[in-house]
């Protein structure tokens, strides 16, 4: 595996460290978990359940992992994490700032055990800065980036997006980056580093061209203003049985095949108008068009027609796409209690290697026991951890 050999300890909670986390593992890394046995993780609490009464965020969150419980307020608890840190190669943790300096492992006091550790601290607004202990959410990260500002329907408020855009594409994805650039670095300087991941500070570079230009001209988009966001006959389409149609046809060619399928090719000249009118009439007699066929019905007009026009699907629907299934986005993941969930595969593919997944997420401290074994407590040290409260 590319990842092979990288050692990971992981201490972030929730959703964006441990989706990181989890395509480290399935990459090859070994992620070991940390987590607080007094303190149950959310997403262990997260309704539904599976038939063992684990929820499946997550056994799907914590794939390939190990796990350990520590109460870090344990000074046994924090006396084991300097001893794991000098086997590993990364920490990732998602507390605000300042929290784990006064557990006594941040990362200036880690560093001086490990020099080659990589320390990468996830948090809503940055280790920096005037919102640095400020408590969010990914929706309030989306807000204060900008990005909620031109998202939604032009005269109606921002769109709460079903994913989450800034605690994933923002908190996991950067993260991730970052670590294997402080990876590659430290091949040639052999030190570590810290890594500062902002959600908010991702959220705001995911403006991407509109960021762009706003920076340009100094003007703010709004909701339904650009060709992209509502403002042309880029958009979604209700078909007369409710569900919707996606329809991006920008280029000249796709917008062509679209209008030809649809039975009104003297539309197509109307594609790059930069003219409001325009697009507003052709965005009008698309809605027209669509909402006079079923969803079925248009599915078969364009299954084989490469106009850049597909239909909404539900996940369920998705799951199922032979697009994904030939691409192994749903696999089968053997459980601690020896069953088999489906689970969302690595969107990751290399050409020599193919994704891990060792096991779905088990149970707090699953191997609390092998991992202390392994860093040399004997038996009776380890009940003694346990009486203390600094084991789970």
């Amino acid at each position: 595996m590319p990842l092979t050999g990288l050692k990971v300890l992981d201490l972030s909670t929730l959703l964006p460290g441990p989706y990181a986390t989890m395509m480290l593992a399935d990459m090859g890394a070994e992620v070991l978990r940390v987590e607080a046995p007094g303190r149950p993780e959310l997403t262990r609490q997260l309704p539904p359940f599976d038939e063992h009464g684990v929820t499946y965020s997550h056994s799907y969150l914590n794939r390939s992992k190990s796990s350990i419980g520590l109460n870090l307020k344990n000074p046994g608890a924090v006396e084991i994490v300097k001893q794991l840190v000098q086997q590993y190669d990364i920490v990732v943790e998602q507390f605000r700032p300042g929290v784990m300096d006064r557990l006594g492992i941040g990362y200036e006091t880690l560093k001086t055990i490990n020099p080659r550790l990589i320390y990468c601290a996830i948090t809503g607004y940055g280790q920096t800065g005037p919102y640095k202990n400020r408590p969010g959410h990914d929706i309030n990260y989306l807000a204060t980036s900008g990005s909620a500002s031109y998202t939604g329907r032009a005269g109606e408020g921002p769109l709460p997006l079903g994913i989450q855009l800034a605690d994933i594409a923002g908190g996991s994805l950067h993260a991730v980056t970052g670590i294997l650039a402080a990876v590659i670095e430290r091949q040639r300087s052999n030190k570590g580093q810290m890594v500062d991941i902002s959600m908010t500070d991702a959220s705001f570079a995911l403006n991407g061209m509109t960021g762009a230009v706003a920076l340009g001209t100094g003007i703010s988009p709004g909701r339904g203003e650009d060709m992209l966001n509502g403002g042309s006959f880029y958009d979604y389409y209700k078909t007369s049985d409710g569900r919707y149609f996606s329809v991006g046809s920008l280029e000249p060619q796709f917008m062509k095949l679209l209008c030809d399928a649809v039975g009104r090719p003297e539309l197509s000249k109307l594609g790059l108008s930069q003219k409001t009118q325009d697009q507003r009439f052709l965005r009008e007699e698309l809605t027209r068009i669509f909402a006079s066929k079923a969803f079925s019905e248009w599915r078969d007009v364009f299954k084989d027609i490469d106009a850049c026009v597909e239909p909404v699907l539900t996940v369920i629907e998705a799951m199922e796409h032979p697009q994904l299934r030939e691409r192994d986005m749903v696999v089968e993941v053997s459980t601690p209690n020896g069953s088999v969930l489906r689970q969302i595969g690595c969107p990751i593919k290399f050409s020599r290697n193919r994704p891990r997944y060792k096991h779905a997420g088990g149970s707090l401290g699953a191997d609390s026991q092998q991992v202390l074994q392994e860093l040399g407590f004997s038996g009776d040290e380890i009940e003694e951890m346990k009486k203390s409260g600094a084991l789970g």
